[in-house]
């Protein structure tokens, strides 16, 4: 029997009564995926997301007042050993509706929680023991943009801290802004410290920094592109420097969702639903990007991803189809792989109720 390296979670749209959160391990030689355990009691844990010391799990629980009667909730959840499913810590109620997104800065110490349907960005401490205090910040945006359906109000779609932690990145969908904030670790208070906005009707949702700390990135879902800024890290800034399309010509109506970075900073991909397919591009020196392939991904709906820590596969969270897919990653160098998403591996995709969230998550 292989060994197993790495560990899974992933989650996704299910009633409180049904699993919602589960765990696998995850074979890095094979890409094979054991199921551990699954959880259930939280409705629509659409985002999760691991503690850095392994011992925590904190949950969105995305719900609305108009649809479901309640809004928005976030969960800290306690594991004893990894092995078995967690146990429930505490909730509280995130704020706004439909919270779809988790951020932790890097002391571990405070937890952000991006409300789309609201339009608003909270902020928990984490306490001692794990639990989630009571909410220190809530900042409300305002504005709209040119898309009358989608752009009708301000959408918190994600947060992202910079390398050194000194600020906090926004992307709202709904007003076609990245906005930046300072947060003071004390008390728990963002400020505003700058606005960056991108092309109207783009609609940015998901963000990344390259590895290298200098370059960060942009998948706008509305307008299917990826676009490229030079950071300043001395002063938080950041500089527009290209965008380009996710998609082939032909594509069908489609929304981008989620960006991520190879290990060694070499591929990005970025996920296309609706074409349902991932999209490669090779990342320069400069960080300039060049469209590699746009491969299928395997399922539909490709709501989330993650790249193994050795690069070597994409774990896709196809929320359509209801299914966790493990897609292998041609080895070499970047410049001549011919199809780095090449096909789903064998019978290697579990069946996860509207599945929305994977990650890597490190061991205790």
């Amino acid at each position: 029997m292989a060994i197993l390296q790495h560990l899974i979670y992933a989650s996704g749209y299910a009633t409180a009564a049904q699993p919602g959160i589960h765990a696998f391990h995850f074979d890095g030689p094979s890409g094979e995926l054991l199921p551990r355990w699954s959880f259930a009691g939280i409705a629509n844990p659409s985002f999760i997301l691991s503690h850095p010391n392994g011992r925590w799990l904190y949950a969105v629980s995305e719900t609305s007042q108009a649809q479901d009667g309640v809004s928005g909730g976030v969960w800290a959840l306690a594991l004893a050993d990894q092995e078995r499913a967690p146990e429930k810590l505490n909730q509280r109620m995130s704020g706004g509706d439909w919270p779809c997104h988790l951020a932790l800065d890097a002391s571990g110490r405070w937890l952000l929680v991006s409300n789309y349907g609201s339009g608003n960005l909270s902020v928990f401490p984490i306490l001692e023991d794990g639990k989630l205090g009571e909410m220190t910040d809530l900042i409300q945006h305002h504005g709209s943009g040119p898309n009358a359906e989608r752009q009708e109000g301000p959408h918190v779609h994600s947060a992202i801290f910079s390398p050194d932690n000194r600020f906090v990145f926004v992307a709202d969908l709904g007003i076609d802004q990245i906005v930046s904030y300072t947060l003071d670790t004390t008390t728990g208070k963002l400020h505003q410290y700058g606005e960056t906005h991108t092309a109207p009707g783009s609609g940015p949702r998901h963000m990344t920094f390259h590895p290298n700390g200098q370059h960060f990135y942009v998948a706008s879902e509305l307008a299917n592109t990826v676009t490229m800024y030079d950071y300043h890290a001395e002063n938080g800034t950041l500089s527009e420097q290209q965008t380009l399309s996710t998609l082939p010509p032909d594509a069908p109506e489609n929304t981008v969702a989620d960006i991520h970075f190879s290990p060694d900073g070499r591929l990005l991909y970025v996920s296309n639903r609706g074409h349902d397919s991932i999209a490669t591009y090779t990342v320069a020196e400069s960080g300039q990007l060049e469209l590699l392939s746009i491969k299928p991904c395997g399922g539909r709906g490709p709501r989330n991803f993650a790249v193994s820590p050795e690069g070597a596969y994409l774990l896709v969270a196809n929320q359509q189809s209801n299914r966790l897919v493990v897609l292998e990653c041609v080895a070499g160098e970047p410049v001549n792989v011919a199809a780095p998403l090449a096909r789903a591996v064998g019978s290697l995709q579990v069946e996860i109720s509207g599945a929305s969230c994977v990650q890597f998550v490190p061991r205790i």
